[in-house]
């Protein structure tokens, strides 16, 4: 049986972030599964950094993906992790208390949970960052604090069952935690 990695994004997610995602648990062997609020093609953004900004700006329209089911249909015992992407998406879906009830229940479960970027939002709103060392992109690193979590300046932090990136740029880090967990080192 293969296994199944849940994917939660939704209009506005980073579509670097979804695609790379998607493509790398395929390339391991596991099924993918994309939530979002509604199943339809979303709304990628791309997030870039230009120089002469002192933030990334947004290129949009990004790529799309079909998200293959709601959060409502979601059963968390058919899933191995959780990836909580990033890009704008988190910024609405942490206000949804399935979201967060989502990720609570996999982390009470003792599942994998990963996010990268922007998706640290969701696990913040989820009361999941507390004593933790975790990452983010910088410019949301308050919010982890501010939730009693300690921000760390590596582009990929393991803590528990949690593993936390930066950006789209931390891939190689980030993954390379993220498929360490999955094979079970």
């Amino acid at each position: 049986m293969t296994k199944r990695i849940l994917i939660v994004t939704g209009d506005g997610g980073e579509s670097f972030e979804v695609l790379y995602a998607l493509q790398r648990m395929r390339e391991e062997g596991y099924e993918a599964v994309v939530a979002a609020p509604s199943r339809r093609r979303l709304h990628l953004v791309m997030h870039d950094f230009e120089p002469g900004w002192d933030t990334y700006i947004e290129r949009t329209p990004g790529y799309g993906v079909a998200a293959d089911l709601t959060f409502e249909e979601v059963r968390v015992e058919d899933y191995e992790a959780v990836l909580v992407i990033g890009g704008r998406a988190p910024e609405y879906l942490r206000n949804r208390t399935v979201v967060t009830g989502l990720i609570r229940d996999f982390a009470a479960r003792g599942k994998w949970v990963f996010s990268i970027c922007h998706g640290i939002q969701v696990l913040v709103s989820a009361g999941l960052v507390a004593g933790r060392r975790m990452t983010c992109y910088e410019p949301v690193r308050y919010e982890l604090e501010s939730a009693g979590g300690a921000w760390c300046g590596e582009q990929a932090v393991r803590e528990g069952q949690f593993v936390t990136g930066q950006t789209w740029e931390s891939h190689p880090e980030f993954y390379r935690e993220v498929m360490s967990c999955l094979r079970g080192a």
